[in-house]
């Protein structure tokens, strides 16, 4: 008669997984997650919990494969629904990673980073882009520091922001190109508002409307069409040309 070893119910091994920790009520519990899945749900990139979750359970240690009891988790976390306490602990728990993963992933979002920034501006002499590295090295030079908990999107921006008031490399954000429309009543106050937000202005012609060819800082975008949409009652329009004005070919060192 053949003997089988039989798991303990309470427990469940798990490999190749990423563990999120949260503390609570002087507990610790787990949660096992795909590699690689955590951060993108954080960054809604990836939307689909059960992508995310290799068991919608809750764990002690998910190492070992214990799970935490009913009666902690209802206590603790004031419900007995354990997908919805792996959500708690998704949004608020602690993304367990080696300090070889760390070091490679703060390396990947610095160049992530980098490269939305590279995307986004330009050479103010030149009006052309910078190569990534060439954006790489400044923001090594400026000590810019990835924050594992933000996205990359938000981290371009303040590093956008550092790199202009710094006096290493003439960095600004490439401008988009805007067509502005109103109807002839409301054009005369409507252009001299788009004249002040706007950094050139390109085409200006008044017939029986106004239409204007104009370059704008992209943070500047909503505020125009608001008041081109007030000032207008509905009646004007803004149709964005091209959402950068660059020049093609990336810049080079001399």
């Amino acid at each position: 008669m053949s003997r089988v070893n039989k798991q303990p119910t309470n427990q469940k091994r798990l490999t190749n997984v990423a563990i999120v920790r949260l503390k609570k009520g002087g507990k610790r519990f787990e949660i096992a997650c795909y590699p690689n899945k955590v951060t993108s749900w954080r960054e809604k990139v990836e939307t689909d919990i059960d992508e995310v979750l290799q068991t919608p359970a809750v764990f002690m240690n998910v190492s070992k494969g214990e799970f935490a009891k009913q009666e902690e988790l209802t206590k603790i976390f004031g419900t007995g629904d354990q997908k919805d306490i792996c959500l708690q602990i998704l949004a608020k728990g602690e993304l367990q990673v080696t300090q070889k993963e760390r070091e490679a992933q703060l390396e990947s979002t610095f160049r992530d980073i980098a490269t939305i920034v590279a995307d986004k501006c330009v050479n103010p002499d030149t009006n052309r882009p910078y190569p990534v590295t060439m954006i790489e090295k400044a923001m090594k030079d400026l000590h810019f520091s990835v924050k594992p908990n933000k996205n990359s999107k938000q981290q371009a921006l303040d590093a956008i922001k550092q790199l202009t008031e710094s006096e290493g490399l003439k960095i600004q954000r490439a401008f988009m190109r805007l067509r502005v429309v109103a109807p002839a009543r409301e054009g005369k106050k409507v252009r001299e508002k788009v004249k002040k937000l706007a950094t050139k202005v390109e085409e200006d012609s008044f017939d029986d409307h106004l239409e204007m060819v104009v370059l704008v800082d992209p943070g500047c975008y909503r505020e125009m069409d608001e008041l081109v949409q007030t000032d207008t009652r509905g009646k004007g329009k803004i149709e964005v040309l091209s959402l950068k004005d660059v020049l093609e070919g990336e810049e080079t060192l001399e």
